[in-house]
């Protein structure tokens, strides 16, 4: 795993550093340090797991499993994982190298990055942390549910700042990335089977929002949202893939993010690992990213194609509508969309009874954190203070 982990740095910092923009250099730079130097820890963990109690080294996945780590060694092991995989998630404050590498990148590179390159944070996470690591998972559960509504209402807040139409996006991303976290966080089914679909949802959604700012970008030669404007006449079909595109990604009834966003909130709410004041606390600090993602989504929509078109792009020949191969392409990527948002099982029956043994093995390692004769260390470990109940 580390290896094919550190194999896939290589093309996409290839990527970056040949065909990105101007500050290519920079952004595939700064995106090689943080990924490359995070996954040093992924090494020093899974090499202390492979050595600890003696005997013949393993880094066998199901031998890991039945060692039975103590508490503290797995807190050590599970905070070196958290940042790698924290890094490539991102969790904020770890998120800084993905707008600088969304917004050099290439609309295919953009593609990947967010379909792809986010979810393997989040599938490390539940395989390796909460699979391996049970014990440390519900100390440090509640910590990823605090960092995943930041991720949300960070993100959320930065995205209307940015005027640069690849940089709205990347916030975007990392804002929905922030429900994975609260998912995982969860010691209930539903939450952690919402966590993996948010995953398949934003990677579909996401890979369509950046092909469509490619697609915008070939026509418009500019990337900032003040010198666009007033272009939905000339490009109709471009408007309205654009305008389903941000409808799925703001979670509207009927598609994906809606379900896995759902998935995550009900599956938290219903969650008796945690005390009431602190669920409703949680969800309703969500609600506001649930509440600002439309607000920005649809208000960069008009800044793109309603009001008066702008001086520069008058008489601009290269505003042609959307060409069968993009309404193809886009369409590709609508269809598991909306097939998800209408029977979301067609997904989440392929993982059901994996998430089942997983939240089962989270469970009983809180409850025996909670137990008299397992409540030394951990009872008195900060992490406990958000609220695991007692």
């Amino acid at each position: 795993f580390f290896l094919a982990w550190e194999l896939e740095l290589l093309p996409v910092y290839l990527l970056l550093a040949i065909w990105g923009g101007k500050k290519r250099q920079y952004a595939a730079t700064k995106f090689i340090l943080y990924t490359a130097g995070s996954s040093l820890f992924i090494l020093l963990a899974g090499l202390a797991m492979a050595f600890y109690g003696g005997g013949i080294p393993t880094l066998e996945y199901s031998a890991l499993m039945a060692k039975g780590f103590p508490a503290g060694f797995q807190l050590l092991c599970y905070t070196g994982l958290l940042i790698a995989f924290g890094v490539k998630l991102p969790i904020v404050p770890l998120h800084t190298w993905l707008p600088d590498a969304h917004g050099e990148a290439t609309a295919p590179v953009h593609m990947l990055l967010a379909g792809i390159l986010l979810k393997m944070g989040g599938y490390a996470l539940l395989r390796f942390n909460c699979q391996i690591l049970p014990d440390a998972h519900a100390q440090f559960a509640p910590l990823l549910i605090v960092l995943g509504v930041v991720n949300i209402i960070y993100a959320a807040l930065t995205s209307f700042a940015q005027r640069n139409l690849k940089r709205k996006i990347a916030y975007s991303s990392i804002s929905h990335m922030g429900f994975v976290l609260i998912g995982i966080g969860s010691f209930s089914a539903l939450g952690s089977s919402g966590a993996m679909l948010q995953m398949i949802s934003h990677g579909l959604i996401g890979a369509s929002l950046f092909f469509l700012v490619g697609a915008t970008y070939d026509r418009t030669h500019t990337l900032q949202l003040d010198e666009m404007g007033g272009v939905g006449q000339k490009m109709r079909k471009m408007f309205a893939l654009w305008t389903v595109c941000s409808l799925a990604s703001l979670a509207l009834p009927g598609m994906s993010g809606f379900v896995s966003e759902l998935m995550v909130f009900v599956g938290f709410a219903t969650d008796d690992a945690y005390t009431l004041p602190f669920r409703v606390a949680i969800d309703g600090l969500a609600a506001i990213g649930v509440i600002l993602t439309p607000i920005y989504l649809l208000s960069m929509l008009r800044e793109i194609f309603y009001g008066q078109e702008k001086a520069e792009l008058v008489g601009h020949t290269n505003l042609v509508d959307a060409e069968p191969r993009e309404i193809y392409i886009i369409g590709c990527l609508l269809v598991p969309i909306i097939g998800i948002g209408l029977y979301p099982r067609l997904m989440t029956d392929s993982y059901k009874a994996t998430m089942e043994v997983l939240v089962a093995k989270d469970e009983q390692a809180m409850k025996a954190m909670n137990a008299p004769a397992g409540s030394g260390l951990i009872r008195q470990a900060p992490l406990r203070a958000p609220a695991l109940a007692g």
